[in-house]
């Protein structure tokens, strides 16, 4: 059985009791659960569950509230399957001469890189953009969509063990500038922009510290977007920044991007177009991946979810 996340909740050191002070029994927990894939009104069931009985460190929460997420209900429809029946308007054929691992990538990460560099700034080749998450998927897209329309990338990434073999890699892809978030704290970054012009864009994927410090070099009157959060921390932005420089903090979803373009099937057309040409070109490559077979399944979410993966996780099914 499965279980949609996404929970508001609330967490006591002590069991309930069985029966309430009118010593009328209460209702047993209760969940939506599924046992196969489809359609959520069909296959989503509430049920009565049982609550595991508490250990020593165990804490027994109540859940108080709920959102149901656009991702809650992807993964009940069904995810990662090697065949499937869908409406042709739903449909974008991709051209028999990009590659699989290509193909297999192109509708969210490129997009989202090929769309925050187009819709929230006007930039011309000599300008440069930001970005932290430098190495994710979205952030190697940008790298190299920038280079082929000659953007400079400064590029924001978490110190780690392997981190010069890590900046090779991304400055093979075309960065022009990989540094650590460490020193986008430094005075050093003074020296930095002697060779290129401060960033007019800043594309934000962490939040918390990063963001506020990534933001400090942002041209007066430069865009942020967000469109991430991994560090579940909220974006701090300093008074002074909307007074002095009037910078402007925007987000980006391609899932509602997509839904708002609903009806221009010529502009998904276009963009899509867009990537498989660079693909064409070489000046596209699909991010660092790990190709693995779907019997494997496994090994595959493990990996993904483990901490400073670069390399994405790509079922071969």
């Amino acid at each position: 059985m499965h279980r949609a996340a996404g929970w508001v909740l609330r967490g006591v050191r002590n069991p309930p009791k069985t029966r309430s002070r009118s010593g009328t029994a209460r209702s047993p927990p209760r969940g939506l659960v599924y046992g196969r894939h489809g359609e959520p009104p069909a296959v989503v069931q509430l049920k009565d569950l049982e609550v595991a009985k508490l250990g020593g460190s165990d804490v027994h929460v109540k859940m108080l509230a709920a959102p149901i997420n656009p991702a809650d209900i992807n993964m009940i429809q069904g995810t990662w399957r090697t065949r499937g029946v869908f409406p042709e308007e739903m449909l974008l054929k991709v051209p028999r001469d990009i590659p699989v691992l290509c193909a297999a990538t192109l509708s969210v990460n490129p997009c989202t890189a090929f769309r925050m560099l187009t819709d929230f700034e006007s930039l011309a080749p000599g300008d440069s953009i930001i970005q932290n998450a430098a190495n994710s998927g979205v952030g190697q897209a940008v790298i190299q969509i920038a280079k082929a329309s000659g953007i400079k990338t400064i590029n924001v990434v978490r110190d780690r063990p392997d981190l010069p073999k890590l900046v090779e890699r991304l400055m093979a892809l075309g960065a022009d500038h990989v540094i650590t978030e460490e020193m986008l704290r430094k005075p050093e970054m003074k020296d930095l922009f002697k060779s290129i012009p401060k960033p007019r864009l800043a594309l934000n994927c962490v939040g918390g510290k990063s963001t506020t410090e990534m933001l400090r070099h942002l041209q007066p009157k430069g865009t942020m977007v967000t469109y991430g959060g991994m560090a579940k921390q909220p974006v701090m932005v300093p008074v002074s920044a909307f007074i002095f420089r009037d910078v402007r903090l925007r987000g980006f979803w391609m899932t509602q991007w997509r839904k708002d373009h609903a009806q221009d099937p010529a502009g998904l057309a276009s963009m899509m177009d867009s990537l498989c040409q660079l693909i064409r070109r070489g000046q596209l490559t699909a991010p660092a991946c790990t190709e693995v077979p779907l019997q494997d399944y496994q090994a595959a979410l493990e990996a993904a979810m483990k901490p400073f993966i670069s390399s994405k996780q790509i079922l071969l099914l």
